[in-house]
């Protein structure tokens, strides 16, 4: 494999009754981690959304005074919530020396099959943002649905729902709280939320 490619930094976060699995695109350089987990750039807002819509604070998996997340709290949630976590590809070249998406390649899909093997009792997949939902609607052959929308594919015998949600990217232009209340809205969709 040539040197200008990077596969994937951690292994699939798959707790055993997960509901739903979450993919982005593929974590961002190291050097702009807070946490060796998913979504783990402090100025992500991927934790601070879930914070907001599960605990009604934005800041309950933020550790504002050291501005890096709350790890055991964050696995903690995820595995009793039924969340699992990976990303669309395994294998990525950038571009340019950022985070976007737009300057990413993806060199080797995940197989996301693999993955849903491994969780049967997921609903729903959701993507975190465009390229991730591209990838995924190429590799199951789905229409890419509109953002907060879902299409409905099957896996081995499993009818799912493929959610393309709003970029939790502060790139993305859409206020916090707007994204929580699409995202809060998937979750009561999924009856994960009431």
């Amino acid at each position: 494999m040539a040197s200008d490619t990077e596969s994937h930094p951690f292994e699939p976060f798959l707790p055993e009754h997960a509901k739903v699995l979450f993919l982005g695109s593929f974590p961002p350089q190291p050097r702009r981690w807070s946490m060796e987990f998913y979504y783990p750039n402090f100025i992500n807002d991927f934790w601070r959304i879930i914070g907001i819509i599960f605990f009604d604070d934005k800041d309950r998996f933020v550790d504002v005074a050291v501005r890096k997340f709350k790890l055991p709290e964050i696995v903690s949630f995820c595995r009793e919530a039924g969340f699992a976590m990976y990303d669309t590809a395994t294998v990525v070249r950038r571009m340019k020396d950022n985070a976007s998406d737009k300057f990413l390649e993806v060199v080797e899909p995940t197989d996301v099959g693999a993955l849903l093997r491994k969780i049967p009792e997921c609903r729903a997949v959701v993507t975190t943002g465009e390229k991730a939902a591209e990838t995924l609607c190429a590799l199951f052959g789905v229409p890419v649905p509109p953002v907060s929308g879902y299409s409905s594919f099957k896996h081995e015998g499993r009818v799912l729902r493929l959610y393309r949600m709003p970029s939790t990217s502060r790139a993305y232009p859409l206020p916090i709280q707007r994204k929580a209340d699409a995202y809060r809205r998937l979750f009561e969709e999924l009856g994960m939320y009431s």
